[in-house]
């Protein structure tokens, strides 16, 4: 079977199931196999989903229908999850994918924190796979990502539109820490709008002119958010991932986006990554004697599969991509730093 025909069986396996799992915990299964048949790892793929779907719940049931006209009402009601399944559902039925994302993106995107980020990187590794080829699958799981983005809709607080003179990893040093780190990302995230000189930095990105120029800044937001895991994972290895895979899904989703739309993705791509550095960051970064190896290019992800852990291998997807824009090693080093502190599950 070729690399299409094993993503649209994973596919259809996951799509039995909930977007989330034991409550609000999210169902990592789409993006995580579509980075492993991209990656070349389409053998493991089964024998992952083996492992991992005995975790996963059944799809939720809907109350009642969502409309045109109500949208408004239900976005962010997570009660409204499986209602909100079956309207994309229905949109992507009746309209090309790309008019629904067009449509949803600028409604979707001012809560860009929706399951901590996890319904704009699931999007993003959807619209990732549309891009090359369009079927039943492929156009069921952006329904499924748009889905949850829209049910779990959170924005950030506290943020302001770019315009200093810095650059992303330059500004990503000032941003401060949230007083209170004993809790969740929920409660991480309610007190950006009252973390002292929180407002300031984010602000402190200089401004993109024009669509391409977002394009560049986007892009240097997932470098340096990715380059910055290998030093401070140690504050959260799992959620300051989503610091690098967030933009970096918001990155992926622009080419199928109106070049008007990628300056506000930018911002709020940016919103996200700083404010998961501000929820989760260290009080100081690892010292040198502390940081891995560098492995080889290809070593990294196959570490990251062997370990099995759904974070590590969407990691190391973006860490890739860093790697080949960028050439910088920290990008390889940082998979081995997220495989050494997260917890494995072997396939």
């Amino acid at each position: 079977m070729d690399d299409t025909g094993m993503l649209e069986e994973a596919y259809e396996r996951l799509h039995r199931t909930g977007p989330e799992f034991r409550g609000w915990l999210s169902n990592h299964g789409p993006m995580a196999v579509e980075s492993m048949v991209r990656r070349g790892h389409t053998r493991e793929i089964h024998r992952w989903l083996d492992t991992y779907m005995d975790r996963l719940e059944e799809p939720p049931s809907g109350t009642w229908t969502i409309t045109d006209d109500d949208w408004r009402e239900a976005l962010g009601d997570a009660r409204r999850l499986g209602d909100w399944l079956r309207y994309f559902e229905t949109e992507l039925n009746r309209r090309p994918w790309r008019a629904v994302l067009e449509t949803w993106w600028p409604r979707l995107l001012p809560g860009i924190a929706a399951g901590a980020t996890h319904g704009v990187i699931r999007t993003g590794h959807a619209v990732h796979e549309l891009l090359g080829r369009e079927d039943e699958m492929r156009l069921t799981e952006l329904g499924q990502a748009l889905g949850y983005w829209a049910a779990r809709w959170q924005g950030v607080a506290g943020t302001a539109a770019p315009s200093g003179t810095a650059g992303p990893a330059s500004v990503l040093d000032t941003i401060p820490r949230v007083p209170d780190q004993s809790q969740g990302i929920n409660h991480r995230l309610a007190q950006l709008a009252e973390t002292p000189g929180w407002t300031e930095s984010v602000a402190g990105l200089r401004p993109a002119d024009g669509a391409e120029q977002a394009r560049e800044r986007l892009i240097e937001v997932a470098n340096a958010a990715t380059l910055r895991y290998l030093t401070h994972a140690h504050g959260e290895p799992v959620m300051l991932i989503h610091s690098a895979t967030a933009p970096t899904a918001v990155l992926r989703t622009l080419p199928a986006l109106p070049t008007t739309l990628w300056g506000p993705s930018l911002d709020a791509a940016w919103a996200a990554a700083a404010a998961v550095i501000a929820a989760y960051g260290p009080a100081e970064p690892a010292a040198g004697e502390d940081l891995p190896a560098v492995p080889e290019r290809e070593e990294a992800f196959d570490r990251a599969v062997r370990h099995g852990d759904a974070h590590a291998i969407k990691f190391a997807d973006t860490a890739l991509d860093v790697y080949d824009r960028t050439g910088d090693a920290d990008a390889l080093a940082g998979v081995i730093r997220a495989v050494d502190f997260i917890d494995p599950m072997p396939i």
